[in-house]
């Protein structure tokens, strides 16, 4: 089961939920003036302009753009013989020049509870020069769940991650705005799983932030509003993902105006991309307008480079997704 699967269930509970006034402000742009959207594959390339504001941010690299290669996804695409995740810095670096890696919880799990992992492989980022932003989790529990002894033991779950987080030299956890009831019911009970969640990631230094990821997370507004209700606002944040803003249908709604609405949250930024073509353009999401967004934000840290598409390779579509970047002044 891969990363997205994993949260699916529960993603297309959550969205039930919401009622169909919850996008109304989200209209999904259409090809043409405004920019592109609907569903992958049913729009065209948008133009290859240059923002008006250039970043200067640095370039990460998600672990789940290799996850094939690292053996996850359907098992006739995954590697024959999967890389070992403890790798990941020295392919980072060697196959793609990038020194800052964002990691996913699931290439770890079977290790985690080792008191010898996190030395391990913080020793071979630091031989490598290479250093950890985050760690993306998944799988460790509903944190808006009914239950408040739930949403407690979701933060409970976190606590090995926050504590390889430490030891490795991220900033941050990545967590998921998941829950059960309606949306407002949500955004109560995910604003308090994080309060609990960060009790224990602030005394460790670790910050906690939410990427949009499925269910209500995917619509900006709402995602807002959880942040709003987490007093902790150091400690506690967004992950913007550029491409996850999508209705229960599957139809992307408006990632400009989405990304725009949580990046004055941002400590941390997921350049999500599908395809590309001969160009460079990423054929569905309009990068230019989307980039602009996030310079004008005054967002500094790392954008991490998500690739998930299928008809290039994982390591075709890394160097096609840094390439874009770094027309826009972003930096290795």
């Amino acid at each position: 089961m891969n990363r997205r699967d994993a949260l699916g269930l529960v993603g297309l509970a959550s969205l039930a939920a919401l009622a169909p006034s919850a996008f109304a402000q989200s209209e999904p742009t259409r090809g043409g003036e405004g920019g592109k959207g609907g569903a992958q594959g049913d729009t065209k390339p948008g133009p290859a302009v240059a923002a008006s504001a250039i970043l200067s941010n640095p370039i990460s690299l998600a672990q789940w753009s290799l996850h094939r290669r690292f053996g996850l996804g359907k098992p006739e695409e995954r590697a024959k013989n999967p890389a070992d995740p403890m790798d990941f810095a020295r392919i980072a670096k060697e196959e793609f020049g990038i020194v800052r890696l964002e990691l996913v919880n699931q290439f770890y799990a079977r290790r985690i509870g080792e008191k010898s992992l996190g030395g391990e492989f913080r020793k071979r980022c630091d031989d490598l020069g290479v250093r950890c932003e985050l760690i993306m989790c998944d799988g460790e529990g509903l944190c808006g769940a009914t239950d408040e002894k739930a949403r407690a033991q979701f933060a409970a779950n976190h606590e090995k991650w926050i504590a390889f987080a430490k030891e490795i030299g991220c900033h941050a956890i990545r967590v998921n705005a998941i829950g059960e009831g309606n949306a407002d019911e949500q955004k109560i009970r995910c604003a308090d799983g994080l309060v609990k969640l960060l009790a224990i990631a602030k005394p460790a230094g670790i910050n906690v932030i939410v990427e949009n990821h499925g269910g209500l997370s995917s619509d900006g507004a709402w995602l807002v509003d959880v942040m709003k209700l987490v007093a902790d606002r150091d400690a506690c944040g967004t992950l913007p993902d550029f491409g996850n803003w999508r209705d229960g249908s599957g139809t992307l709604i408006d990632p400009v105006r989405n990304v725009g609405l949580v990046v004055p949250y941002a400590k941390g930024m997921s350049a999500k991309s599908y395809d590309f073509d001969a160009n460079g353009n990423e054929t569905l999401l309009d990068y230019p307008a989307i980039l602009d967004v996030v310079a004008k934000s005054g967002y500094k840290g790392a954008i991490g480079i998500e690739y998930e598409g299928k008809r290039m390779s994982e390591h075709d579509g890394i160097l096609a997704t840094k390439a874009i970047l770094e027309r826009f002044g972003c930096r290795a």
